[in-house]
């Protein structure tokens, strides 16, 4: 698959920090940047500045009223008055409290989303990945799970309103992807996709079968729902399967796919038991689904991810990898040991920082994992919703 990627990238989309002991911290993106830099993969010529999104772009999908208390409540010092009326737009509680600056580097978080869409669509580069991207929860009107402003959402509605855009939102975080689902929820031009773990035991508690859409935007609307301790085999399996016959169904114009990598074994916030290679290997499916039906246009984002010196700078390295066809990526794939390590200069840099034990490879050694006991009756219950979730699209 051939095609060009650029990295989209701002520094003040790095002020996006609630505070230092947050588990949404900033220093995830840095540990990333540092990582592919380090094996030479991340050239200036692949970097694309990005810029903030305009309140107009914002109102695409958030209330003028919200987006006033946002701006309010970013002030160094905000009003009392704001701050008794945080709690009404979701910035009081632990997950996302409002703090200063907050407006500014959430518009660049959102503005870098659009940069990338447009990167791709007017024809500047095949692929764009915005790894600071990703805020899937905030909502109309209220902000939710670390998410002040849609990101994803907003860049959705940039490609339909300024090239009329058919979109594919594939969310890979083990979180639903409520709030880019609700954004289109009567919309048929945008199809939202999201596997994640079941609603029943996780945030934000939605993401069911029955979540299909409504009025005219029904059926572009699929959720793939697991159960808790799902592991790779059958997370792949469901994933596969299910975005292969919606992409085949709905036809897109473009792919903007979100990769939240916290449905790893070691995440802290989730109950899955997937490794390193569900996240080396569906970058690569949504690639060749991009080629095949969208002429290569695929954007890419970041999400969760809270095991953040472990798994985050190895699985999101892993998608610019893919992304950018480049050759360590080839060698993973084809097994070569000397090209499995991680650089010893990342891990120095690095280690002296945390008290978790930096991993030495890209990929997990699975040999030395235990097996999950309800293993057959997991993938039994993944495989009756996996039916379910399809039943709506036809085998083409």
């Amino acid at each position: 698959m051939s095609g060009s990627a650029l990295f989209v990238h701002h520094d003040k989309s790095m002020n996006y920090r609630f505070h230092d002991h947050h588990p949404f911290h900033p220093i995830r993106l840095q540990l990333t940047l540092d990582l592919l830099s380090s094996i030479g993969a991340l050239a200036p010529s692949q970097m694309l500045l990005s810029r903030p999104a305009s309140d107009e772009e914002l109102m695409w999908i958030h209330q003028p009223a919200y987006i006033e208390a946002v701006k309010a409540l970013s002030q160094a010092t905000p009003e009392p008055d704001w701050i008794g009326r945080a709690e009404q737009y979701g910035l009081m509680d632990e997950d996302t409290p409002y703090f200063a600056g907050m407006h500014e580097a959430a518009s660049y978080v959102t503005g870098g989303t659009i940069t990338a869409v447009e990167a791709v669509m007017s024809g500047k580069s095949t692929h764009a990945l915005h790894l600071g991207g990703g805020l899937h929860h905030a909502l109309s009107a209220k902000a939710a799970g670390f998410c002040v402003y849609n990101d994803a959402a907003v860049a959705i509605s940039y490609a339909r309103r300024h090239y009329n855009a058919r979109v594919l939102y594939v969310d890979t975080d083990v979180h639903h992807g409520d709030g880019v689902q609700w954004s289109f929820y009567s919309d048929p031009e945008v199809c939202t996709y999201s596997i994640h773990e079941t609603g029943k035991y996780l945030f934000p508690g939605t993401g069911y079968l029955n979540e299909r859409g409504e009025h005219q935007g029904y059926g572009a609307c699929l959720n793939v729902p697991l159960q808790p301790y799902t592991e790779d085999a059958s997370w792949m399996e469901c994933f596969e399967q299910s975005i292969s016959r919606l992409t085949a169904y709905f036809k897109p114009d473009l792919i903007v796919s979100l990769h939240g990598c916290d449905a790893h074994a070691l995440d802290p916030l989730s109950h899955m038991h997937c490794s390193m290679d569900i996240y080396n290997r569906m970058p690569a499916i949504l690639h060749e689904l991009a080629h095949t039906y969208c002429e290569g246009r695929w954007v890419a984002v970041g999400g969760g991810g809270y095991d953040m010196w472990r798994v985050v700078p190895r699985a999101w390295g892993l998608l610019w990898l893919e992304m950018s066809h480049h050759p360590l990526k080839q060698a993973l794939d084809e097994g070569d040991p000397a090209h499995a390590h991680l650089p010893q200069s990342w891990i120095d840099k690095w280690q002296g920082q945390t008290q978790q034990t930096l991993p030495t490879e890209w990929l997990d050694d699975l040999s030395r994992w235990e097996g999950i006991p309800r293993r057959d009756e997991i993938t039994a219950k993944n495989r009756e919703n996996l039916a379910v979730a399809l039943q709506e699209y036809p085998e083409t």
